[in-house]
């Protein structure tokens, strides 16, 4: 699935305008961005957390010339799914169904 596909997906199970659907979903990736950059942990509860791993500085090496390259250290985003999640992935012939919107009825 690409980002288009979320925000296609957005836009159909809540009704909205695909425009509406991308600032919906471009608000959460940078909601997400902005505090992996900050150091904090994002948790979604059913789902996974987003953090950050320090990466030492090491030794690589170039490989289309061979030679040694310093590679500094680096924090890089890491995902850990939850345990709900990997039962779904994993015990679940079908994808898990999102519960459709209740229909608003108007008041009499």
């Amino acid at each position: 699935m690409t980002k288009a596909d979320l925000i296609e997906e957005v836009s159909r199970v809540v009704e909205m305008t695909r425009k509406e659907s991308e600032v919906i979903v471009e608000a959460i990736f940078d909601s997400i961005v902005r505090s992996l950059r900050t150091g904090d942990k994002i948790e979604i509860r059913g789902f996974g957390s987003f953090r950050t791993r320090q990466r030492q500085p090491r030794i690589g090496r170039n490989p289309k010339t061979g030679a040694r390259v310093e590679v500094p250290a680096k924090k890089i985003p890491y995902f850990k799914p939850s345990k709900e999640l990997k039962d779904v992935v994993n015990n679940s012939a079908t994808p898990a169904v999102v519960p459709a919107a209740p229909e608003q009825v108007p008041n009499p």
